[in-house]
């Protein structure tokens, strides 16, 4: 009959089930993954693989106790670092979310919304698009592939029962007004063009205000979005490299504070 002491059931609960925990928090907080098109249970076997494939390289674990305190306190802590990573990759997507809403709001299709299968909200269609967009550049460009190393050097840099700074989710809060403002940055040329149109509408019913501009405007200003979101549509590219780069190096910032 197999026997197992105390201290062997903590040594495997430390060297496998507390980077668990921190695995799976990225990976259920993350997008693309960590969104409702992803079942529950694939990101669960998505977590124990990657935990299976990166433990051998893990530093030494603490030995865990499962009655004791401090075993709940690391698992917290743990699923607290899964947590802040899988929210930094938010901020990047949420840059386009924003942007698209804007850009939706001055052209007038605010109205036009439809469900976000992946958060289960109502969105506006051009915010739809820009996620839809920035989804197939983040795995296109083996992005994911990045914050998987970030995961695993996370483990070295902010090892597994070492202290975590408060100050760290400080910075995130810092860094969500970044988030406007790369969204304003991104959709600024088009916010412009839609505000010159309004404006020559407004001249033209002041000049004439027998025309019913009205009925001719908000076609006319829909039409014109449409053609200034395609045009933007060749600088995306460029656009989401600056925010790529910006929001991964956050992110191994993040990994090594200490």
């Amino acid at each position: 009959m197999l026997e197992l002491s105390n201290e062997q059931i903590g040594a495997w609960v430390g060297s496998f089930l507390l980077p668990l925990f921190r695995i799976a928090a990225m990976l259920m907080f993350m997008p693309i993954i960590g969104t409702q098109l992803v079942s529950a249970r694939v990101r669960l076997y998505l977590s124990l693989a990657i935990c299976l494939a990166i433990m051998p390289t893990l530093p030494p674990m603490p030995v865990v106790d499962a009655i004791n305190l401090q075993a709940f306190i690391w698992i917290a802590q743990e699923i607290l670092i899964g947590v802040m990573l899988g929210f930094v990759l938010q901020l990047l997507f949420q840059v386009f979310a924003i942007a698209g809403q804007i850009v939706a709001m001055q052209m007038g299709l605010g109205f036009a919304s439809m469900v976000d299968p992946a958060n289960g909200i109502s969105v506006p269609v051009i915010g739809q698009v820009f996620m839809i967009l920035v989804t197939l550049l983040f795995l296109a460009m083996n992005a994911h592939l990045v914050v998987f190393e970030v995961l695993a050097e996370s483990f070295f840099t902010l090892p597994v029962g070492g202290g975590f700074l408060v100050e760290n989710y400080w910075e995130i809060a810092n860094k969500l007004s970044w988030v406007l403002g790369a969204a304003l940055l991104l959709v600024l040329p088009a916010v412009t063009a839609l505000l010159v149109v309004n404006l020559a509408f407004g001249v033209m019913t002041r000049a004439a205000p027998q025309l019913n501009i009205f009925s001719i405007g908000f076609p006319l200003t829909l039409v014109l979005g449409l053609v200034i979101v395609w045009i933007g549509m060749a600088d995306i590219l460029a656009q989401y490299q600056v925010f790529a780069t910006e929001a991964l190096e956050f992110l191994r910032e993040m990994a090594r504070a200490s």
